[in-house]
């Protein structure tokens, strides 16, 4: 089993981005300066990805995924809707998107993860879509995610990281054992094993 899971390391960009994601911040992501049209929308996108507008979830889909296509997370770490007329920062309690499903092609280096979220977007797990485990400094329990776009990801939901763990492969690095999957020919560590496990 998993002993214990990759930690987050931070980035020098903003508090809130992960340094695999730096680079991507200081060469694309922007924050235009503070203007009088800006402002704090009541919008929150909870923990289980439901977005609520003054604490009242929105039902419509067709309206969520909306949203989505201008939603934005800029190099401090702030999410944004932002339109070619206005924007506001919302709240984001953990990532924006769920990671809900996930399916395999192929096998062995080849194989390809492909992760469809809440909000029915397909993402395949690759040198672009890099997935990443942090670990919850309270519970000490894995805090799995993919990038879907722009610095915006999806937390990978509990049976999800199961399959992917049930599934994983062992290797020993330098470091120790570690377990992880191949998809579109990157190796994504899941977390570490304990040697006592092994034995």
């Amino acid at each position: 089993m998993v002993c214990s899971t990759m930690s987050e390391s931070k980035s020098p960009v903003g508090k809130d981005i992960p340094a695999p994601y730096a680079a991507a911040a200081l060469a694309g992501a922007r924050r235009p300066g503070p203007t009088a049209e800006d402002e704090a929308y009541a919008i929150r996108i909870a923990r289980d990805g439901t977005w609520y507008y003054h604490d009242s979830p929105i039902g419509r889909l067709p309206l969520v995924k909306l949203f989505a296509t201008v939603l934005h997370r800029d190099a401090a770490g702030d999410y944004w809707l932002i339109t070619p007329a206005e924007r506001g920062r919302i709240t984001v309690e953990d990532a924006p998107f769920i990671a809900v499903a996930l399916r395999i092609e192929g096998e062995g280096r080849d194989q390809r993860l492909v992760f469809r979220t809440n909000l029915d977007e397909e993402v395949v797990a690759g040198p672009d879509h890099p997935i990443r485990v942090d670990t919850d400094g309270a519970t000490g329990e894995p805090r799995p995610y993919i990038l879907v776009r722009d610095m915006l990801e999806a937390r990978i939901n509990r049976p999800v990281f199961y399959e992917l763990v049930e599934r994983g492969e062992a290797r020993e690095t330098g470091t120790g054992a570690e377990i992880g999957l191949w998809s579109s020919g990157t190796f994504f560590t899941l977390g570490r094993l304990d040697p006592a496990t092994m034995a």
